[in-house]
């Protein structure tokens, strides 16, 4: 990985069973510090193949606002907490952002 895969904005989206799960496991995840922000939206309406079967489930998603830097740790982390048998986690660098957000997330995942 180059020094630039570990630099920039990064984020991570995931869906959870309810709100009140979304929102605990956002709270932890802002006063571990991995990541700056927890965008909780729903419900969604999840269509899903699982273990051969089709399903459909209502959740509510979270987009995380992160750093590259501590994607892999945040990722990790929210597995660890997730409810679910394999939560559908999946995290992503950034090709751009505004400087304030840079900035916002440089001071706040100091």
């Amino acid at each position: 990985m180059t020094e630039k895969d570990l630099s920039g904005p990064a984020l991570i989206w995931c869906p959870c069973p309810d709100g009140s799960v979304a929102e605990a496991i956002s709270v932890e995840m802002l006063d571990e510090r991995l990541v700056a922000c927890a965008n909780i939206l729903g419900p969604v309406r999840s269509l899903f193949i699982w273990q051969g079967e089709r399903g459909v489930a209502e959740e509510f998603g979270v987009l995380f606002k992160t750093d590259a830097a501590r994607l892999d740790r945040a990722v990790a982390r929210l597995a660890e907490l997730h409810p679910y048998d394999c939560p559908a986690i999946s995290g992503w660098r950034c090709d751009a952002a505004t400087p304030a957000v840079l900035a916002w997330l440089g001071g706040e995942l100091r």
